[in-house]
């Protein structure tokens, strides 16, 4: 299974829509596929330029190292000497905080991740949740 770009649409869509609800700062959002490549992004009104770049680290990190925002915020705080080595290696694109939201299929495996930035990271993780719940998709934040 792959996330399929009306999936991704309606994550980004809802997560968006989410945050307004909320009465979040401007949000940006990203969704990856399994390849770490974008399959949509749109950046709220407001939100400034470089919240492309924060949203695609955390999703990009969930994906290529299987593990989601949270965890890897855990494990920065627990073995920083870790997430340097692995940011070195994946030339400083990986934003270890909340926000990364990892999706996952029936069986376990990845297929994609969803990348929210713009609000507190924790608010961050939530629209993404939404977004995918509204896809029909299940995160791991």
């Amino acid at each position: 299974m792959a996330i399929s770009l009306e999936q991704a649409r309606t994550t980004v869509r809802e997560a968006l829509a989410h945050g307004v609800a909320q009465d979040m700062k401007p949000l940006s959002v990203v969704v990856l596929d399994a390849g770490g490549h974008v399959k949509a992004f749109e950046r709220s009104d407001g939100a400034s330029p470089g919240r492309f770049q924060i949203a695609f680290g955390k999703a990009y990190g969930s994906v290529m190292l299987g593990m989601a925002g949270g965890a890897q915020m855990a494990r920065a705080e627990s073995q920083h000497y870790f997430m340097t080595a692995m940011n070195g290696l994946f030339d400083g694109k990986v934003v270890p905080v909340p926000g990364g939201v990892l999706v996952r299929d029936e069986d376990g495996a990845v297929i994609g991740a969803v990348g929210v930035t713009g609000d507190s990271s924790d608010n961050d993780a939530n629209a993404a949740l939404a977004g995918l719940a509204a896809a029909g998709l299940t995160g791991e934040a």
